[in-house]
C-alpha cells in the first residue's frame, strides 16, 4: 500500500453525502486511506480481505457518482463490502466485524439503509436488483439501482436467468461485472476505457438511437443486417456479445482500480441509461496490499494477522478438523475403487475436495457456483456405476434441493452426499448455518442419513457411503477441529441403521445424532454427579433409524432426551413418530427432543452460539431436570 502525508480525509466522511462533497482529484487519497483501515480492522477481527481490497476504488466511485441510499446498490454475496461498511457510517464499529453483537460479514438490511439487500450466498443481486428496478418503475420513481456481481457468481444459472429477464423486461438497471478472475477477459488499458467512455456517453447513445431507429424503419431484410453490423462491430472491439444477446447493453472492460476510468463511465451511464446496461470492470483480488496480492487464495478469508508481515495468528489444534479428515478418508476409500469420483460447487478448501484432488486430479470435478448442477451431474454420474461424492456445505445444498429431490431421490441414485459445515458455524452467522439439512433431507423416501459423533467415527462413515450402491447417502459432519481422538488407519464400513451406546445408565438416556455427542458425555458426567444415572447413546443414523436401540433406551429409562445439531423436524421428529408408531408415548416416558431454536442465530463464536441454543451441556442438563418435573440439584438425589 502506498502512503500519503496529506491530510487525512477519512476522518471527514462518516457517510457517502460527504464523500460526494470532495473534488475527483481527491478520491485517490481516500482510496488509499481506505485501503490501509480496511488492512487495520480486518487484522483485528479476522473474515474477507482480498475481495474487499480489491473493489475499494470501485466503492468510492459507486458512493460519489450516485445518490446512496435513494440509489440502491446490491453487492452480490457481500463478502466485498467492508469498504461499503466503512463509508456508510460504520467504520467506529468495523473492528467488531464477525463476533458476537458486531457488524454482520455480509450486507444486513437491520444493520443498515445502505444494506438495500442481505446477501451471502451468491448470484442473487441481478435478480433481486432487478426487482427493485421494477418496483422503482411502477411506482413511476427515477433512482438508480445497481448490481454489483464477481465474475465466480457468474457461474450460476441464476445470474443468466435474471439478466435474460431483464433484458426481456428492458427496465433500467446498472449491472457491474467486478471480473478479478475471468482469463477470457480483453486487454485493459487507455484505449478501453476510451471506448468505454465513449459508448457510455450521451453522444453515442443518442446516435446508436437513431441509428437503431432507422434500421427499424427500414424493410425487414435490411433491419436485421443493420442490427448485427452495430452488434458485431462492438461486439469484436468489447467482447460483451454474450450479454448483448441476452439484452443488455454492455460497455467495457475498464481499469476498476483507476477512478479516472470509472468516474465518468459511470455518471454516462447514471445520466444516459436505457434499459439493462452491463460494465465490465477489471480488478486484482487483494489489491495495494502485498501479502494478500502474492497470494490472493490465502488471503480471501483470513484469521487475525500481522500487518506488517502478512503473517496469520492460526491457532494450533492437535486435532484435525473434520473436513481434513474426510479428504483424507476419500482419498483412502479412492485408493482401493476407481470408481470413486469427488464433485464441489467452487469451495474445494473448505469441502476437503482439494485434499483429494491432489491424489486424483483426473477424478476431481469443480463445477463453480452451480450446486443445481452439482447434484445432477452426480447423480448423471452414478447412472454410469460411479460413486460420486458431491461435497457441498448443508448450507448451499440447499441450492440445489429440487436436484436431491428430482434428479436423486425419486431415481434411487447412489449419490453420496458429504455435507460439510453442518450445525451452528460461528462468525459467518446464519447465512452459512447448517441448520435445516435433518429436516430437508429426512422426508425425502430412499434417503439414508448419518451423522458423524466424532472425528474417529468420520472415517468410518465415509467407509460406509462408499459401499452404499443401493441408495443415495448423506454424511453430515461440522466446522471445526474434533475431539482429538485417535483416527484409525481404515474406515470399516457400519451396520446401516445401528446406533451405539456409549455409556450405560438406569434412569435418563441422552440419545444424540452429530458431534454434540462431546456434549451429551459431558451432561452425563453432570447428571452422575447428581445422582441420575445416565446412558448416552449416539444414533449414527436418522435414517433408516436404530429403532431398537430406541425401543431399549424407552423401555429402560424414565427421561430419553434427543439432541442434534438442526432445526425442528429432523432426528427428534423422526425419534417421536416411531415411538407414537410403537405405542410408546402411552406408558409415561417423559421424552423432550432438543434442536436448534425457531430463530436465525446472529454470529459468534460456535460456543457462544450453542449455549445460547441451549444445547451445550449446561442446557442439556436443565432440559433433563424440566422434563423431571424439576429445576434444581437440590432434588437430583431424591430422585435417583
Amino acid at each position: 500500500m502506498s502512503q500519503t502525508t496529506a491530510t487525512p480525509l477519512l476522518d471527514t466522511i462518516p457517510t457517502p453525502d460527504k464523500l460526494r462533497l470532495l473534488k475527483p482529484e481527491q478520491l485517490p487519497q481516500v482510496a488509499d486511506e481506505l485501503r490501509r483501515e480496511l488492512v487495520d480492522a480486518v487484522s483485528v477481527t479476522g473474515g474477507h480481505l482480498g475481495a474487499g481490497l480489491g473493489v475499494v476504488e470501485l466503492t468510492v466511485a459507486l458512493h460519489y457518482v450516485f445518490n446512496t441510499p435513494d440509489d440502491r446498490i446490491v453487492w452480490d454475496v457481500g463478502h466485498q463490502t467492508y469498504p461499503h461498511k466503512i463509508l456508510t457510517g460504520r467504520r467506529d464499529r468495523i473492528r467488531t466485524l464477525r463476533t458476537g453483537g458486531g457488524l454482520s460479514g455480509f450486507p444486513k438490511r437491520n444493520e443498515s439503509e445502505y444494506d438495500t439487500f442481505g446477501t451471502a450466498h451468491s448470484s442473487t443481486s441481478i435478480s433481486a436488483g432487478l426487482g427493485m428496478a421494477v418496483a422503482r418503475d411502477l411506482q413511476e420513481s427515477k433512482n438508480n439501482v445497481i448490481a454489483v456481481i464477481g465474475d465466480g457468481s457468474m457461474s450460476a444459472g441464476m445470474a443468466y436467468e435474471a439478466m435474460n429477464n431483464a433484458g426481456s423486461l428492458n427496465s433500467r438497471l446498472i449491472v457491474i461485472l467486478n471480473d478479478n478472475d475471468m482469463s477470457i477477459a480483453p486487454p485493459v488499458g487507455a484505449m478501453s476505457a476510451y471506448l468505454a467512455r465513449l459508448m457510455s456517453s450521451q453522444t453515442f447513445t443518442s446516435a446508436r438511437e437513431i441509428m437503431l431507429g432507422l434500421a427499424h424503419r427500414m424493410p425487414k431484410f435490411f433491419e436485421e443486417r443493420a442490427l448485427r453490423v452495430e452488434e458485431y462491430a462492438r461486439g469484436m472491439v468489447t467482447g460483451g456479445t454474450l450479454f448483448e444477446e441476452l439484452g443488455l447493453f454492455y460497455v467495457g472492460p475498464i481499469d476498476g482500480h483507476n477512478l479516472d476510468h470509472l468516474l465518468p463511465v459511470l455518471t454516462n451511464v447514471r445520466d444516459n441509461g436505457n434499459g439493462p446496461v452491463l460494465i465490465h470492470v477489471v480488478t486484482k483480488k487483494g489489491k495495494g496490499y502485498a501479502p494478500a496480492e502474492e497470494s490472493d487464495d490465502k488471503y480471501h478469508g483470513v484469521v487475525k494477522f500481522d500487518v506488517a508481515t502478512g503473517k496469520q495468528f492460526k491457532t494450533k489444534s492437535n486435532a484435525p478438523s473434520y473436513t481434513a479428515v474426510f479428504g483424507n478418508s476419500l482419498v483412502k476409500e479412492a485408493q482401493k475403487d476407481d470408481k470413486i469420483v469427488a464433485i464441489t460447487a467452487a469451495m474445494p478448501g473448505g469441502t476437503g475436495v482439494d485434499i483429494f484432488s491432489k491424489s486424483f486430479p483426473d477424478r476431481t470435478f469443480d463445477v463453480g457456483i452451480a450446486e443445481q448442477h452439482a447434484v445432477t451431474f452426480a447423480a448423471g454420474l452414478a447412472t454410469e456405476g460411479y460413486k460420486p461424492f458431491c461435497a457441498l456445505y448443508s448450507t448451499f445444498l440447499q441450492r440445489g434441493y429440487d436436484q436431491v429431490v428430482h434428479d436423486v431421490a425419486i431415481q434411487n441414485l447412489p449419490v453420496r452426499f458429504a455435507i460439510d459445515r453442518a450445525g451452528l458455524v460461528g462468525a459467518d452467522g446464519p447465512t452459512h448455518a447448517g441448520a435445516f439439512d435433518n429436516a430437508y433431507l429426512g422426508c425425502l423416501p430412499n434417503f439414508i442419513i448419518m451423522a458423524a459423533g466424532d472425528e474417529a467415527d468420520l472415517v468410518h462413515m465415509v467407509a460406509t457411503q462408499a459401499a452404499i450402491d443401493h441408495a443415495p447417502s448423506a454424511l453430515r459432519y461440522p466446522r471445526g477441529e474434533g475431539l482429538g481422538l485417535e483416527i484409525p488407519d481404515v474406515g470399516i464400513p457400519l451396520p446401516i441403521g445401528k446406533g451405539r451406546i456409549l455409556r450405560q445408565g438406569s434412569k435418563v438416556a441422552l440419545f444424540s445424532f452429530g458431534t454434540r455427542l462431546g456434549e451429551c458425555l459431558k451432561a452425563a458426567d453432570e447428571l452422575d454427579a447428581q445422582g441420575l444415572s445416565t446412558t448416552v447413546a449416539d444414533a449414527r443414523f436418522m435414517k433408516p433409524l436404530d429403532v431398537e436401540l430406541l425401543l431399549k433406551l424407552a423401555r429402560e429409562h424414565e427421561v430419553l432426551i434427543t439432541v442434534e445439531e438442526g432445526s425442528i423436524g429432523g432426528f427428534g421428529t423422526h425419534v417421536i413418530q416411531s415411538l407414537a408408531d410403537h405405542g410408546v408415548l402411552d406408558r409415561g416416558l417423559k421424552i423432550r427432543a432438543m434442536v436448534l431454536p425457531d430463530i436465525f442465530i446472529d454470529q459468534d463464536s460456535p460456543a457462544k452460539m450453542y449455549e445460547q441454543a441451549q444445547l451445550d451441556a449446561k442446557g442439556i442438563v436443565a432440559k433433563v431436570f424440566e422434563a423431571l418435573g424439576k429445576n434444581g440439584t437440590s432434588e437430583a438425589a431424591k430422585l435417583a
